[in-house]
C-alpha cells in the first residue's frame, strides 16, 4: 500500500508539472498548481502513517498545505480576474502588465 500512494502522489504530481509547463490559460495553471499542492498531502499522509509513530504530523503538515492552497487560490483567482478586467484575456503568454 505504500508503493501505491507513492505512486499516487508521483503521477499526481507529474501530471500537475506538465499542465503547468503546457498550460496558456491562467486558471489552467492555478488548477495544475492545486493537483502539485494535493500531491504533496498525498505523499505527507502516507509518510506520516508509515514513519511517524504518533501518525499526526503528516496530517498538521496537510492542514497547513491545504490553509496556504486555499489563499493562494483566493489571491491567484483575484489577480486572474483584476488581469482579465484590463486585458481582457486569460491567456499566460499575453500578459505584459509589467512592460513599459
Amino acid at each position: 500500500m505504500f508503493g501505491h500512494a507513492l505512486l499516487l502522489g508521483a503521477f499526481l504530481f507529474c501530471i500537475g508539472i506538465y499542465g503547468l509547463i503546457t498550460s496558456r490559460n491562467m486558471v489552467r495553471a492555478l488548477m495544475c498548481l492545486e493537483l502539485i499542492f494535493n500531491a504533496v498531502n498525498v505523499n505527507f499522509v502516507t509518510f506520516s502513517n508509515y514513519l511517524d509513530i504518533q501518525k499526526i504530523k503528516g496530517e498538521i503538515l496537510s492542514v497547513f498545505v491545504i490553509a496556504v492552497a486555499a489563499a493562494e487560490a483566493a489571491i491567484g483567482s483575484a489577480i486572474v480576474l483584476a488581469i482579465y478586467r484590463n486585458r481582457e484575456s486569460i491567456r499566460i503568454d499575453q500578459f505584459n502588465l509589467l512592460k513599459w
